[in-house]
């Protein structure tokens, strides 16, 4: 296939590691903090062509898993109200949440619907005007600028049946406030290819500023990612941390200026939850007041009842890079895809389910 083969020539992945395993002297701990990422190392075997010198870690990449119990609860409160049609992206339909998950509700006749973009929201609350639609908006700065575009269009429609609830995330705060915690040493980063093309590479700046610790932003092929790693392992046997692009087809350091207006247009910065980190400042998106009437947590009235995890699960320190899924006692035993007790195990980009799909599953 003509742009993909050439990212997956195995001759040229032999040279890059080879190239790896020459520059390579220092013992290193590299963490991807993108899901795609972590399901793309482990499908194309990466940490297995790999120096015994680099170490590879998942970080809180996946939109779905850092979701808070507590946001999934608000979800599932909101599907039960009457004439409410809740849609979202299908990953988050089978997430326990403290007490039931949005499947669950589903079967008990509520109206769930799965979509794969805000524009189909957009068409199913044009065609039922008699339900409030809500749009569950997870994810980076990758889906906000279409989020965001499908309220200016519900306005300039005077479409007021339809609503966002805003769990959006942002990366590099929470970047951030895991190098900050100081629980897990990481010598480089393997930066996001989806959220880069959107916010660019100079967000990253900070992180070799004031931590000394390499960056480079990957794209998703193996020849991207053993490019990345030989880019990071030479920044850092050179003593000289910095941010590159090893994905430049798709991220420009400043980033898409458009879709950064967009998100800017509609969205204000605030806090937010992460599954396994707590609170984190400016990490958050909400919408602006002037947007307010589809605001679904200011337009409804949200009763729900105290969140909490599932006994035994590790999610939490998984998506920290503190744990592995091996360390976990529920791994393929209570918690496998079929019957998943954390989100990690449920979604595609889940670091459970990579190590349950490409790894070995029974340790």
């Amino acid at each position: 296939m003509r742009f993909i083969d050439e990212y997956r020539n195995a001759e040229l992945g032999k040279r890059l590691i080879d190239r790896i395993y020459q520059s390579s002297t220092k013992r290193v701990r590299l963490m991807e903090f993108c899901g795609g990422h972590t399901v793309s190392i482990f499908k194309y075997g990466i940490r297995q062509l790999l120096p015994p010198t680099v170490e590879m870690l998942s970080g809180p990449g996946c939109p779905v898993c850092v979701t808070a119990n507590d946001d999934l609860d608000k979800v599932i409160s909101l599907s039960r109200l009457p004439d409410v049609i809740i849609t979202t992206f299908g990953d988050l339909l089978r997430i326990p949440g403290s007490y039931s998950s949005l499947q669950q509700v589903r079967a008990e006749g509520n109206d769930i619907r799965v979509v794969y973009s805000a524009l189909e929201a957009l068409d199913i609350a044009r065609g039922n005007p008699e339900h409030r639609v809500i749009f569950v908006g997870i994810g980076f700065e990758t889906t906000a600028p279409t989020i965001a575009a499908s309220i200016l269009q519900a306005e300039q429609e005077k479409l007021n049946n339809y609503h966002i609830l805003s769990l959006h995330k942002l990366t590099p705060p929470v970047i951030k406030a895991l190098l900050d915690s100081g629980e897990t040493k990481i010598n480089g980063i393997v930066c996001p290819g989806h959220v880069s093309t959107i916010i660019g590479s100079n967000p990253y700046q900070f992180i070799p500023g004031n931590y000394g610790i390499a960056c480079v932003v990957s794209g998703f092929e193996p020849l991207d990612i053993l490019l990345c790693i030989s880019m990071l392992v030479e920044q850092i046997e050179r003593g000289q941390p910095g941010v590159e692009i090893a994905y430049r087809r798709a991220v420009r350091p400043q980033g898409n200026q458009q879709a950064l207006r967009l998100i800017e247009k509609v969205f204000d910065i605030c806090p937010a939850t992460w599954r396994g980190i707590g609170s984190v400042p400016d990490s958050g998106l909400k919408l602006k007041q002037e947007y307010q009437v589809f605001d679904a947590e200011r337009v409804f009235h949200i009763h729900q009842e105290e969140s909490r995890e599932p006994p035994g699960c590790l999610c939490g320190d998984i998506l920290r890079g503190v744990k592995v899924p091996l360390d976990c006692k529920l791994f393929n035993t209570a918690c496998t895809p079929e019957h998943p007790v954390g989100p990690c195990m449920v979604s595609s980009e889940g670091t459970c389910a990579a190590y349950y799909h490409y790894g070995d599953a029974c340790g």
